[in-house]
């Protein structure tokens, strides 16, 4: 899913250049693309569970002109030699997203990365989780991480969605609890009241909430200035903004109106 960077910037990685060996249809609103062949050799892995990568596409003609988006990896299998990225569709909205959706096996895609700064922490006396579907996969891989690593960890996770047919199984330790918000006008306050009424847990907290920009900013108040969190304990930054194509909100986050931190 589009996201933004969150790491300081590094000297450009190679370009990998993988196969499409498998498309899966995960939701109405999210196809899964798994990527792989000769070319996986080359992907060198993190050990970040929001590790991400710059996908590279073309604009239609006539400009044709080259263009990156950023994803988050779901998913790396060592052993089948693949890596899961998952995609928001919207139509035919963007370019990624079309893609993906009429993405078949044998396609090329070339990509950049992986970057990444956030994995649950197992010493933490509680987890709490807060995104939209953009967030999606890089809580699915933390809460993998998460009950493999402490499987009594407790928690909970927030997760905004448009629609019903946008939830979908999300396996997380016993004590984790995972919350969904259908909420069709993407109130930017949503997530922020639902985290500002929780039972919030004793000791130390570990946070992750990304997604939408002017949502996180929401979530920042309560975080901070609520709960007042230490921000050593807290991964926060927005995947994307509302009205923004990709490349638009990467130049605003140079701006005040793109500053969450």
């Amino acid at each position: 899913m589009a996201l933004s960077s969150r790491t300081a910037a590094r000297p450009p990685r190679p370009t990998v250049e993988l196969e499409v060996v498998a498309v899966a249809h995960v939701s109405p609103q999210l196809v899964r693309v798994t990527l792989g062949g000769e070319g996986f050799a080359q992907f060198e892995d993190r050990p970040e569970t929001d590790k991400y990568v710059k996908l590279k596409f073309t604009t239609p003609a006539p400009e044709s002109l080259p263009v990156t988006r950023t994803y988050t990896v779901r998913r790396v299998d060592h052993d089948a030699r693949t890596l899961d990225i998952d995609f928001v569709v919207h139509g035919d909205e963007g370019l990624a997203g079309p893609w993906a959706a009429r993405a078949r096996v044998g396609d090329r895609l070339s990509l950049m990365g992986p970057g990444g700064g956030y994995s649950p922490d197992p010493s933490a006396d509680a987890h709490v989780f807060a995104g939209d579907l953009s967030a999606l996969p890089a809580i699915a891989a933390a809460l993998e991480a998460l009950e493999s690593a402490k499987p009594d960890a407790r928690g909970h996770v927030v997760i905004e969605v448009d629609a019903e047919t946008a939830i979908v199984p999300l396996p997380a330790p016993n004590a984790v609890q995972v919350e969904w918000i259908v909420d069709p006008a993407h109130d930017v306050e949503a997530l922020a009241a639902v985290l500002g009424q929780l039972d919030w847990p004793e000791g130390t907290v570990q946070v992750f909430a990304h997604g939408e920009r002017e949502s996180m900013k929401t979530v920042r108040r309560v975080l901070f200035d609520e709960r007042g969190l230490d921000r050593a304990h807290v991964s926060l930054s927005g995947y994307w903004a509302r009205g923004r194509t990709e490349d638009r909100f990467q130049a605003e986050k140079r701006e005040p109106i793109g500053k969450i931190l």
